[in-house]
């Protein structure tokens, strides 16, 4: 393998002009969308233009892209064999009287042309507001010609290498020598290669990515992976499609959200190895890295991971030994190329040869970009990864609806942690067989499978359920919805007998519910209280997966909160509902009047139309309880309400999006699911209950307020916090917790976090996760306030505080949390006695169970003396 990779490095050197090209362009920053997914069976176009098109404000329309393997031959007018052996070469025509002289020159006299397709835009790009046409794109399944890649491997001494691997890397140069004649990063440009894999195609243009779809007529095309990019440009030629993600490299295609603050050593580093960068965007330095790496000197995917992200500090103490050598001699050949900067990268795979197809999502170690994973199992399967938890929502709706062999909820969504030692920070998806069998299978950076809960999941949607035996004598508490138990004695009751009933028998139970709640306003009130409580509670499914309960009882909410009244109606009640297509019919409320159900779907994610600005309308006219749904990603929920918001309280139902909760003053708002990105920035009083897990960086810079997370966060919680915020979180982070922690001293009315550091098991137990804390920056440079971490095994060290120091938890200390560890278990169920203090079947002590963590004169003062008694 050394002497096949000096050969291509030394055969690329006729590559290099000797001209020296600007290795970096001044462009704005911000955060792409990016999306991909892999699926056991062909999926079309489609379904990624869901996800784009709700990424839509993540771009600016400077570049949006697409790519798609695992196609299907008969779509590509070619045969199967045709489709697995041939290369795809799809080259983008900027001036279409340039392709003759393409041909001429790069196609015809080294390549056999087995099958050509030329694609033109089918729609007018004016009609979607795009600044220029899309290039039209012309389309060749091709081999090396024997003649020109017997010579390619005698000049460049390959003769004995596989003649696969020769003919991969002439191609390569045969599409860098095109782009360096009729593409100049500086001057003329009339066309470049947008793709050159096999089992794989790449299209991008100046726009959006939705727009890809739309103008090459894309929605029907099939294919197992998908991955898009919606661009808000960092560096490159970002008004040129050519600047656009994906960017190819050999067999793989790259998108990627953030920017390096490298690029220009980067430049440098690939140029030691003969690779010359043509666009002018650090996103093609990226896939260059991977491919050189990778296919060019043989690393393992693991091993080229590392070389991206690599390993450091407590992460790396912990690795296997055998790991610490190959890792440590990688950083020191590699730690130079490596990317410095927030990225998080997409990368879609095909390799013919072996069979499969391959999705991976890598984040960098210092996790500065958000990321998303997710996976569903059943009669297909499909593996998925995005910037936010709401487009792969999006996704699996809209894929729900075209084959409904799919669900709309996943069985496991996760976040990776960045140069761990725990998943490396990277996952990958693995689809196998032909697109009739097989399935997609999940492992992380070091090949630890991911698991997801087990259970029957198929269930006829159109047959009338029958009530089981148990619940016969259910009816009455039906009949007097609202008048009887309360909604938690009522489910409190039912949870437990779900265990021993199929799908058939949840679905009963929900539609009784939401039939009950046609009666009245205390009915309906009850019914959304007893089918939020089955929605957001964790309890034993029985046989049942988890995922398909929680997508009957949410067509069960929707139902129910699509059957309140319309605001202008004439249908009197203490509910009104009012959507997108009625939002003119805003009026404060009227006698009795008292809750505002506002349907989320069709309104834009953000803008002056918004329903967040909505809501605010609805305020400033007198209303004062909101349930929201139908969210798809909409931001900005209970901000801009002003101070003095007490009484005010959101209900969130559906995919709510970035910011909600930010400078709130005073009001409740209970998440009734998971949550994403930047949540409680700047709150300054309040509460907010999120019953799943949450996204990056919240709390950034908040001031106060109550938070409760049932799950875990994401990176940087708590960040730059001041004042008296008060957080229970029981599952854990990824890294950062309360760094720059600023809220003086608990004890005098500063503020604090609770790390319960627990997880759920499939059958709905409470167990205690491998460590409450698997980072290795912990309270880091913070000057006020504590952490309280239940850690009774000690599992947490010294070594990851930077600025902290541990002490043992007072009986002041156990009174000052006490309460909203009260508080957490009305929320979630989580008893104080039965799961937080019980430690292996015996009931412990607090001071044995909790440790408290707080402000340490030095970091050294830190890790030489623990303060804690034994």
């Amino acid at each position: 393998m050394k002497d096949f990779s000096r050969q291509i490095i030394g055969s690329r050197a006729r590559l290099l002009t000797g001209k020296e090209v600007p290795r970096q362009k001044d462009a704005e920053e911000g955060g792409c969308g990016v999306v991909g997914f892999a699926a056991s069976v062909p999926v079309s176009g489609r379904i990624i233009y869901e996800p784009s098109i709700q990424m839509h404000n993540r771009g600016n329309g400077k570049g949006g892209g697409i790519a798609a393997g695992g196609l299907v031959a008969g779509q590509m007018g070619v045969d199967a064999a045709t489709l697995r052996d041939d290369y795809i070469l799809q080259v983008a025509l900027l001036d279409p009287k340039a392709e003759k002289e393409v041909e001429k020159k790069f196609v015809l006299p080294n390549l056999d042309v087995h099958h050509k397709t030329m694609i033109k835009p089918v729609a007018d790009y004016r009609e979607f507001g795009l600044p220029c046409r899309p290039p039209d794109v012309a389309r060749y399944f091709v081999r090396a010609k024997k003649k020109p890649l017997d010579a390619f491997a005698s000049r460049t001494g390959m003769k004995k290498a596989p003649r696969r691997a020769v003919e991969d890397e002439f191609i390569f140069q045969n599409s860098a020598k095109l782009n360096q004649e009729f593409y100049a990063p500086l001057g003329e440009k009339r066309a470049f290669v947008m793709s050159h894999a096999r089992d794989l195609v790449i299209f991008k243009i100046v726009g959006y990515a939705e727009n890809v779809v739309q103008v090459y007529g894309l929605d029907g095309m099939l294919a197992r992976v998908w991955i898009a990019h919606q661009r808000y440009p960092t560096k490159g030629r970002v008004w040129h499609p050519a600047g656009a993600h994906p960017f190819i490299g050999m067999n793989e295609a790259l998108v990627h959200n953030g920017d390096f603050a490298n690029y220009a050593s980067i430049t440098d580093y690939l140029r030691q190895y003969n690779v010359a960068p043509q666009f002018l965007t650090d996103t093609e330095v990226s896939v260059l890295l991977f491919d050189l790496w990778h296919r060019v000197q043989g690393y393992s995917i693991e091993h080229v991971i590392e070389g991206l992200a690599p390993t450091t500090e407590l992460d790396f103490d912990r690795l296997p030994a055998e790991r610490k050598k190959a890792y440590r001699a990688i950083q020191s050949l590699r730690m130079h190329g490596s990317p410095d900067g927030p990225w998080f990268f997409i990368i879609a795979r095909s390799e013919p040869d072996k069979g499969k197809l391959e999705l991976l999502g890598i984040t960098d170690t210092a996790m500065l970009r958000p990321q998303v994973f997710a996976l569903q199992e059943g009669e297909v399967s499909i593996g998925l990864i995005a910037s936010e938890k709401q487009a792969i929502d999006a996704t699996l709706q809209s894929l729900s609806k075209e084959d409904p062999r799919f669900r709309p909820v996943a069985d496991k969504y996760w976040n990776a942690r960045g140069g761990s030692h725990t998943d490396g920070g990277a996952f990958i998806f693995t689809v196998g067989g032909d697109g009739k069998t097989g399935a997609v299978t999940c492992a992380d950076k070091f090949g630890t499978p991911v698991k997801v809960p087990g259970g029957n999941w198929r269930f006829d949607p159109t047959a009338e359920p029958q009530a089981p035996a148990e619940a016969t004598g259910l009816a009455a508490d039906f009949g007097r919805a609202g008048q009887g138990d309360t909604a938690e004695a009522f489910y409190s009751r039912v949870s437990g007998m779900l265990a021993g009933w199929d799908i058939d028998g949840a679905r009963w139970l929900f539609r009784q519910v939401g039939l009950a709640a046609g009666r009245d306003g205390q009915a309906r009130e009850w019914a959304l209280n007893v089918l939020a409580l089955f929605h957001d509670r964790r309890y034993n499914c029985g046989m049942t997966k988890r995922s398909v309960i929680l997508q009957l009882v949410e067509e069960a909410i929707d139902a129910l909160l699509a059957a309140v009244p319309a605001i202008a109606g004439k249908v009197g009640g203490a509910w009104k509902q009012i959507d997108y297509a009625r939002r003119a019919d805003l009026r404060a409320p009227g006698d009795g009047e008292t809750t505002l159900v506002i349907n989320a779907h069709d309104f834009p994610p953000e803008g002056d139309d918004c329903d967040a600005r909505l809501a605010v309308g609805a305020f400033q006219s007198g209303w004062k309880r909101f349930i929201l749904y139908g969210l798809k990603g909409q931001r900005y929920t209970g901000c801009g309400f002003g101070p003095a918001t007490d009484g005010v309280r959101i209900d969130v139902f559906g995919s709510s999006g970035d910011y909600l909760s930010s400078g709130v003053d005073g009001m409740e708002i209970y998440v009734h699911g998971s949550a994403q990105d930047q949540l409680c920035q700047i709150m300054k009083r309040g509460t907010l209950v999120v019953h799943g897990d949450i996204g990056q960086t919240f709390m950034y810079g908040a001031k106060g307020g109550e938070v409760y997370i049932k799950g875990n966060a994401a990176g940087r919680p708590v960040i730059n916090a001041v004042g008296r915020p008060r957080v229970v979180i029981n599952g854990t982070c990824l890294d950062f917790l309360a760094e720059s922690f600023m809220a003086g001293d608990p004890h005098q009315g500063g503020g604090f976090v609770i790390l319960n550091g627990i997880q759920f098991d499939d059958h709905g137990g409470v167990a205690e996760l491998e460590s409450p804390y698997p980072g290795s920056n912990l309270f880091s440079l913070a000057s006020g306030g504590a952490l309280f971490i239940r850690d009774p095994h000690k599992k947490i060290v010294a070594e990851q505080l930077n600025g902290g120091g541990f002490a043992r938890l007072t009986d002041e200390d156990w009174q000052l949390i006490l309460p909203y560890l009260e508080s957490n278990e009305r929320h979630f169920g989580i008893s104080i006695e039965k799961h937080l203090l019980t430690v292996d079947g015996v009931r412990r002590a607090p001071a044995e169970v909790y440790r408290k963590v707080h402000v340490a004169k030095s970091a050294v003062s830190a890790k030489e003396k623990d303060t804690e008694e034994d």
